[in-house]
């Protein structure tokens, strides 16, 4: 959909222009998963595809939310911004924007608006539609409130808290900053490796000389809200409880391999045991894997890709028959540097490194063997690095 067409939407909506114009990308990671909410680094980078929203005041005080990807509408009085029930979407917006007030009590809203969304990224894919939505809304509405902080590399990062707050509050998933730090703060043809405990980030170019990033869509939906996500983040801390009676740790991302077997004994929980066990070695492995990168070692960088995805089947289970069929079928394909689950897991979407000789034959070979194995038929992106969140018009 053109931006044309989304103000032709937006006319046809309210019977009114709208006045201002955002957009916010979603993410794909390419290493370092699930160890943001356990204060490791991870290396996401943000996609050419995201969430636009398009805006115009309202004399009514009342928020109105609208979006061409889903059915239900919703009308919010300004003087009653809270959680909506059913799960409804407008939450991962208006959950941003109480978010602002309480974080920024400054910043004021002052009039209703009328408010229109529109997302490319597929839906149920694991590349963070819902951060990026929280993210355009943040960015969107810290302009509206009159507060933003000048300094623009702290403006992005305090988008992104803004909208893992939403995420924590209004869609009761405790995530880490990942997703929304890469919709906020991407840069076109740059990963980021950021610190997920201290915030520290660092934008490396990823240079792919006749390999492209491809992102293959498993059509079978991710559910972070499931319980599964949560549960996890429990296990975390559970081993983190456990270590701690030997030496002292706040996240699991501070041991290192040799500190693990020093200290895995003292975990008495079997599952705990495994969960932290993914953490440590995926830290140290997004470690090595940015520093390959930035030498140009392509095929270390893939390799470890691979190794990340055995680790999340065997250790953090959050794969399951779908992306473990990707995944192998990719590793299958001559020309294929690496494959993985991205994102949460529970379904969604692998990434690869797919030499440009070989992309039709991975199509067409993890296709087949994909829709043989699960009887559903995957879709498949070429990716493209794009910038973080902006104001379009």
């Amino acid at each position: 959909m053109t931006t044309q067409e989304m103000n032709l939407a937006f006319e046809q909506a309210y019977g009114k222009k709208a006045e201002k114009m955002y957009f916010s990308p979603g993410r794909v990671n390419l290493i370092g998963e699930h160890t943001d909410y356990n204060g490791g680094c991870v290396f996401p980078c943000a996609l050419s595809f995201g969430a636009w929203l398009l805006l115009a005041k309202n004399n009514d005080q009342v928020l109105r939310f609208r979006s061409l990807n889903m059915p239900q509408t919703y009308s919010i009085p300004v003087a009653d911004i809270k959680p909506q029930p059913d799960r409804a979407w407008c939450n991962y917006a208006l959950g941003c924007i109480d978010i602002i007030r309480r974080r920024h009590p400054e910043a004021k809203l002052e009039s209703g608006y009328d408010l229109l969304y529109y997302g490319n990224v597929p839906a149920g894919a694991g590349l963070s539609s819902s951060a990026a939505m929280e993210v355009v809304t943040a960015r969107a509405f810290t302009e509206e409130m009159n507060w933003k902080d000048a300094d623009d590399k702290k403006y992005r990062t305090e988008l992104a808290l803004i909208g893992q707050a939403c995420e924590h509050e209004y869609a009761g998933v405790m995530c880490g900053v990942m997703d929304q730090f890469a919709s906020a703060q991407g840069k076109k043809d740059h990963a980021i490796h950021l610190n997920c405990d201290t915030l520290e980030f660092e934008h490396v170019p990823v240079k792919l000389e006749g390999i492209k990033v491809v992102i293959s869509n498993t059509h079978s939906p991710h559910h972070l809200d499931s319980g599964a996500y949560n549960d996890r983040v429990r296990q975390c801390k559970t081993a983190v409880e456990q270590i701690s009676t030997v030496k002292p740790i706040k996240h699991l991302a501070e041991l290192t391999p040799e500190d693990w077997k020093e200290v895995e004994g003292v975990i008495t929980d079997p599952i705990a045991k495994k969960r932290a066990h993914h953490v440590v070695g995926e830290v140290a492995r997004t470690a090595e894997a940015v520093e390959a990168l930035k030498k140009g070692d392509i095929k270390r960088f893939g390799e470890l890709m691979t190794q990340s995805h055995v680790s999340l089947r065997d250790d953090y289970e959050v794969t399951g028959k779908e992306l473990d069929t990707m995944a192998e079928a990719a590793w299958e394909v001559e020309g294929v540097l690496g494959s993985r689950m991205t994102g949460g897991g529970f379904g969604g979407c692998t990434v690869s490194l797919v030499k440009d000789e070989a992309i039709e034959t991975f199509k067409a070979h993890v296709g087949k063997v994909y829709e043989e194995k699960t009887g559903l038929k995957p879709d498949f992106y070429v990716a493209e690095i794009g910038d973080g969140v902006s104001r379009l018009a």
